[in-house]
């Protein structure tokens, strides 16, 4: 079996694929101190818990935290017996290479992202992933990762106005009953939800406008069906888009032969 790891800035989430299905997915906080030996023990626990028992021959990773990457190595070579396939390495084959200004590396997550996109959707596509950062990427007709767009993250643009402003309190997002707030909380929540939407709405437009072609908008990230509701920002909503590309890499390096 397959064990997927993508390793996020804030959450690092385990899935388990059986050649057809995910049988089990876990997410922990990233942090990059946590040796093999914890996260082994954290993950051996949660499957004797849940009663699953899976022979992890394979392990692939995807991570925007250099950091973690070593100890997820260890993991796989010492636990699993087997050598990771580490997305934006050199040895990693991707199944379209993405075309950017010479010299750019893309990050890990949105080769990812674009993969698992282009699978499941085909192509012309805008993927919104609602991480850290907010990020558009644009998905070519044949596949390929040809650039997008970078915003703050939701949850991350609330702690800076939480820690900026003293008077300002941490807020849960959700979608308001108005726009106009009549208390802190509730001008906190509509700037946000109605903030982002906008941000949304207008960068997936102006998107669409440049590319000069019909395109999808496919999301991912927690908060993604928080910001369809009463307004179809998005063509689809796929929960599991980045673990579903791990597995489209991984299976196009092992029909290549380099697994």
């Amino acid at each position: 079996m397959l064990l997927c790891i993508d390793a996020g800035n804030t959450n690092t989430v385990f899935s388990i694929w059986n050649g057809s299905d995910f049988i089990a997915t876990w997410r922990t906080s990233t942090e990059h101190q946590r040796t093999a030996d914890q996260y082994y023990v954290w993950l051996s626990t949660l499957m004797n818990f849940q009663k699953i028992e899976a022979d992890i021959t394979e392990v692939v990773i995807s991570s925007t935290v250099p950091r973690v990457v070593f100890n997820l190595r260890v993991l796989a070579n010492r636990y699993f017996d087997c050598r990771p396939l580490v997305v934006g390495k050199p040895e990693c084959l991707l199944p379209h290479m993405p075309r950017v200004d010479e010299g750019t590396t893309v990050g890990p997550d949105r080769l990812v992202n674009s993969a698992g996109a282009f699978d499941l959707y085909g192509g012309d596509l805008i993927v919104v992933d609602f991480g850290t950062a907010t990020t558009f990427d644009v998905v070519a007709e044949d596949g390929a990762y040809v650039g997008g767009v970078i915003s703050p993250g939701v949850n991350t643009s609330l702690e800076s106005l939480h820690h900026a402003a003293a008077a300002l309190p941490h807020v849960d997002v959700t979608m308001p009953q108005k726009v106009i707030g009549t208390n802190t909380v509730a001008c906190m929540q509509s700037g946000v939800f109605w903030g982002y939407t906008g941000l949304v709405r207008e960068t997936c437009n102006r998107i669409k406008e440049e590319y000069g072609r019909p395109m999808r908008v496919i999301a991912t990230g927690g908060l993604a069906p928080l910001f369809n509701q009463g307004h179809k920002l998005f063509d689809a909503f796929d929960e599991f888009l980045t673990i579903h590309g791990l597995v489209v890499i991984h299976q196009y390096n092992k029909d290549q032969g380099t697994l």
